[in-house]
């Protein structure tokens, strides 16, 4: 008996003498397991910090500048903004990227709604349509300009094409009117983006309950009924995502524009966007960067208004 309580005793101080490094060693294991996720993350952000965010803070501070490329330039306040609403390529250039986002965004919306319930069912040729129409996404912006531009050109097959139907008496000028120009760069913008966002409405289809077609087939809904009544409410908060991708892309364009009028901006500059004003002021050897830092802080406050109103109004839906 007193065998078995000095041997009791003995287990006991031994525990208590572990308790401290096993408590030594659990602190030691958090420490180490804090910190390993920074680890990883290191490459990400030290490429966000040198790629965006040194970037952002050097254009924020040339816009209150007169810097060109030759020159550092000197501090000059608002001079910039008061130069840039003035100046009346700026005015024609805000004019154009607001109407691509205006036009664009809700076809943008809603035809990839429509293809991806087209192709959503399973077929024969459905894997074929699928590749047939995201193939666009995968061709280089400059391919695609190029493509068009030989096809909507005087002598391209667009205008042949009318001239054999005896559509037209003369050939349409796609590629000189200024809003037959932008028209067609919006063409070509929904037709290389179509595919992308087709593949995102049809990974939001996959988890729509197929039970709530059945009742509304049983209720007698048609085709078009159960798609306004089951497939848009069942993808609502796709269409926001999609409508602030699309928004932010359509008033940044600049390959289709810039493919399509050769890099000239259309007739007298017509069809300039943000984007090209901003390279045109940012380069070359009489680049004044000072202007195009000012150009550039203008369109990242439109833009950051622009997902601050999308968000709120999908919030204000959402409760």
């Amino acid at each position: 008996m007193t065998i078995s309580l000095q041997r009791g005793t003995s287990l006991k101080r031994a525990e208590r003498a572990d308790r401290p490094s096993r408590r030594r060693g659990t602190v030691l294991a958090t420490h180490r397991w804090s910190v390993t996720p920074w680890l990883f993350l290191l490459p990400g952000l030290t490429v966000i910090v040198l790629m965006v965010l040194v970037p952002f803070a050097n254009t924020l501070g040339l816009s209150f500048t007169d810097s060109t490329l030759l020159r550092q330039g000197e501090f000059v306040g608002w001079d910039n903004f008061r130069r840039m609403f003035a100046d009346e390529r700026f005015t024609t250039a805000l004019l154009n990227s607001t109407l691509y986002t205006v036009c664009v965004v809700p076809c943008m919306v809603v035809l990839p709604l429509v293809l991806a319930t087209l192709v959503s069912s399973a077929g024969r040729l459905t894997g074929f349509f699928r590749t047939t129409m995201y193939l666009p996404v995968v061709m280089s912006p400059v391919v695609v300009g190029l493509i068009w531009t030989n096809m909507l050109d005087k002598r391209g097959l667009v205008n042949a094409l009318f001239s054999t139907l005896d559509a037209v008496a003369e050939p349409v000028p796609f590629l000189t009117d200024r809003w037959l120009l932008l028209s067609s760069a919006m063409f070509v913008t929904l037709w290389t983006g179509l595919g992308y966002y087709m593949v995102i409405y049809l990974a939001a289809l996959a988890n729509i309950d197929r039970s709530l077609y059945d009742a509304a087939a049983m209720d007698g809904a048609g085709a078009v009924r159960s798609f306004l009544a089951v497939t848009v409410p069942g993808v609502r908060s796709t269409m926001t995502l999609i409508a602030v991708l699309s928004s932010v892309a359509a008033f940044r364009v600049f390959g289709e524009v810039y493919v399509l009028t050769g890099g000239t901006g259309g007739v007298g500059g017509g069809d300039l966007t943000m984007t090209m004003l901003i390279q045109r002021e940012g380069t070359g050897l009489q680049a004044r960067t000072g202007y195009a830092g000012a150009i550039s802080l203008f369109m990242f406050v439109i833009l950051g208004g622009m997902l601050l109103a999308q968000l709120a109004l999908q919030r204000k839906r959402s409760s």
